[in-house]
């Protein structure tokens, strides 16, 4: 399998992250796959921001979920930008996409859009949270889902198999070779994350990893000429 490149929330080292504008930076700069992430607004918009809140990305403050999607719509998310919902994302953009859940009711919102448009080739789901996981298999029937890792030992392969996740996606700083190997032996595929500098790149290839999410589209160019 090629080595794969995630551009991470669009490419959040150069553009505002999770919007639009980002997104088709990611595609312009030939990134082979774009994360978000999915919150659910006051009025049940999957709309794309990382955090519960407003504060740190966008003007306004206070959280998502006390906000519909009009008052979400209002703020300036960099640059001019606004907050996007999921599905203009699908239309920005072509290439697949790694979404990530919070909870199980993101799950069951996401579900309904994958169903409605056919998104099963297009879209894996990612999440923290080995119920969410869990939820949205039971929902979306082939649905191909990642278990994400920050604080992590051997026991995350065990949580994967468990939830039926084909992937994980894992913080290289707490990567380890007993990790990766015992991933490997549950025939999971492996992406490290975040991937920004030379170094970080040059320690995912020599783990052999299937992938890289990363801030910067340059990884992708490097990345083909890294061993």
């Amino acid at each position: 399998m090629n080595f794969l490149t995630i551009g991470h929330r669009g490419v959040m080292g150069t553009e505002p992250e999770n919007t639009l504008r980002s997104f088709v930076a990611a595609q312009q700069a030939g990134l082979d796959v774009i994360e978000l992430d999915l919150h659910l607004s006051k009025d049940g918009a999957l709309v794309v921001m990382h955090d519960t809140d407003v504060d740190r990305t966008t003007d306004g403050t206070g959280p998502i979920a006390e906000k519909t999607l009009a008052e979400l719509r209002a703020l300036d998310a960099g640059r001019g930008e606004r907050v996007p919902v999921f599905e203009e994302v699908l239309e920005a953009v072509r290439v697949p996409l790694q979404a990530e859940i919070k909870d199980i009711a993101a799950a069951r919102a996401l579900a309904e859009v994958m169903l409605k448009r056919d998104l099963i080739s297009r879209v894996e789901v990612s999440s923290f949270h080995d119920e969410a996981i869990a939820e949205i298999t039971r929902l979306v029937p082939g649905v191909r889902t990642a278990l994400i890792g920050s604080r992590y030992g051997t026991d995350i392969v065990e949580r994967a198999v468990e939830a039926g996740a084909a992937t994980v996606c894992l913080n290289i700083r707490r990567l380890t070779l007993e990790v990766v190997e015992q991933a490997r032996k549950a025939d999971l595929r492996i992406i490290g994350w975040v991937v920004n500098t030379q170094d970080h790149l040059r320690l995912v290839r020599a783990l052999q990893l299937d992938g890289a999410t990363t801030d910067y589209p340059e990884i992708k160019r490097t990345g083909r000429f890294t061993a």
